[in-house]
């Protein structure tokens, strides 16, 4: 019934709730469809023994997850000379993403989707990047945003069972500056600190209305979530008040926090989640990496009724799910993020390209690329550098499919187009995260549009980027 080319895997047949089901493997055994999409409730292992028991395992899954960096990624410090963040953060430059042995980008580059796959030379670090423990999921958070919450709020968003896994200096700075549409006067209204409940109040009342101070109230308010809640089904050694939209938006940015998309199952089917700046919501018409939410109450709503559970509202009800108002609580939220401006610009002009007077002669030669031959304005035109539209890049074409650390790499469907102003303050990058640098995402570009950029060309995009 299949024949060889239309079908190379393996049939298996399933018991599921008292009925067989046929199951279709890929070459590496995992399973297409899950026995359920449901998460379990009713627990049989005491809190203690879990917490144990987890604890344990902590270490081994951090090695396997290392050993996958550190076989993709070169992850040294490597800064761009003279190139910070916004707050002053150095940046980090060069391609990181490690080239099969024997290998340049320009021989990748030539060899054409079909080749590359077959022979099996696509850089793992273009690869999807597994959750720091992909069988376990859920919000993981940076060591910096623990720290600064335990000191201001005494709240500890440590998981017993596994830490965040990239290095420090390839993630936006903490705390990050925030900027507001409606005071642009003002600059950096933070201050240079983390915004949390102890400070919100003195930093804001008196530069936005009542509405808005309590949008960001709610913003900074904890509720309860997956992995952080009262319950015995948590990861945090205490029961917990849950976690705030401000502790993966930090100061309404990003810090970086990583967790799982709620949308795919089964679980290694499930993509890492990079958590996307706040800034310039107001320009934006989708939200959701892939869920193309279209309006950020749409999208305040949902985090709070789906994605802080895993897109299951029994284990939400269990947890104590917050149901948020619409015409005041969402309302509210979503009219101060909406404020949230990129970081300022000087060397663009009122229309988002350089002002020639102020560019170098390689950041002229990259946005004449990037309008060009290169033609990334196509998905991110100016002046905010997005078309507000879902893409796919069908990088699947190049590879595979294939399981690692437990999260399956294979088609991963239309994704939303990001907006590149400010594109330097917010590593790491593409939706999950696996491109450190700049220059990674140029190669990534490069290879799966098949753009057949020169080496030169390439750091002349990677200049005009920084400069957005």
């Amino acid at each position: 019934m299949f024949g060889k080319a239309a079908f190379s895997g393996t049939l298996a047949v399933a018991l599921s709730g008292g009925m067989l089901s046929l199951l279709v493997l890929p070459p590496d055994r995992e399973p297409l469809v899950g026995r359920t999409s449901y998460l379990p409730v009713d627990l049989t292992e005491p809190f203690p023994a879990l917490r144990d028991r987890l604890a344990a395992a902590k270490a081994g899954a951090a090695a396997r997850q290392q050993a996958l960096l550190n076989e993709r990624y070169d992850l040294g410090d490597h800064p761009a000379p003279g190139v910070t963040m916004s707050g002053g953060k150095p940046v980090q430059a060069g391609v990181r993403v490690k080239l099969p042995p024997g290998m340049t980008w320009d021989r990748l580059a030539g060899l054409g989707p079909a080749a590359i796959r077959d022979r099996g030379l696509f850089p793992r670090g273009f690869l999807p990047l597994p959750h720091p423990d992909h069988p376990a999921g859920g919000m993981v958070f940076p060591h910096a945003q623990i720290e600064e919450l335990l000191r201001q709020e005494n709240r500890d968003l440590t998981r017993f069972d596994l830490d965040f896994d990239l290095p420090d200096r390839f993630l936006p700075e903490f705390p990050a500056p925030l900027y507001l549409t409606t005071r642009p006067d003002l600059g950096d209204v933070s201050k240079g600190r983390a915004i949390t409940l102890d400070n919100y109040f003195e930093l804001f009342n008196g530069i936005v209305n009542p509405k808005q101070l309590e949008g960001l109230r709610l913003l900074l308010t904890p509720f309860p979530q997956q992995q952080f809640n009262a319950t015995d089904d948590r990861r945090s050694a205490r029961p917990s008040r849950g976690v705030a939209c401000f502790d993966c938006h930090a100061n309404g940015h990003t810090n970086g926090a990583t967790h799982l998309t709620g949308e795919q199952r089964p679980q290694s089917f499930r993509h890492r989640s990079d958590t996307p700046t706040l800034r310039g919501v107001n320009i934006q018409r989708l939200f959701g990496s892939q869920r193309a939410l279209k309006s950020v109450e749409d999208f305040t709503e949902f985090e709070q009724r789906a994605a802080y559970f895993d897109g299951d509202p029994v284990t939400a009800t269990r947890k104590g799910v917050n149901i948020l108002e619409r015409g005041s609580q969402v309302h509210d939220m979503a009219e101060f993020q909406e404020m949230l401006d990129f970081p300022p610009a000087p060397g663009l002009k009122v229309d988002g390209t350089l002002d020639p007077a102020l560019a170098s002669p390689a950041e002229r030669r990259g946005q004449a690329l990037f309008f060009g031959k290169a033609n990334c304005a196509s998905c991110h035109p100016a002046p905010y550098y997005t078309d507000n539209s879902m893409h796919n890049l069908r990088a699947e074409r190049f590879y595979r499919p294939r399981l690692d650390n437990g999260a399956m790499a294979t088609a991963e469907g239309p994704m939303k187009t990001v907006p590149l102003r400010g594109i330097k303050d917010s590593p790491p990058y593409l939706h999950d995260g696996r491109l450190l640098t700049l220059e990674d995402a140029v190669e990534f570009f490069n290879l799966v549009l098949e753009l057949k950029l020169k080496p030169q060309e390439k750091e002349d995009l990677a200049a005009f980027l920084r400069r957005l």
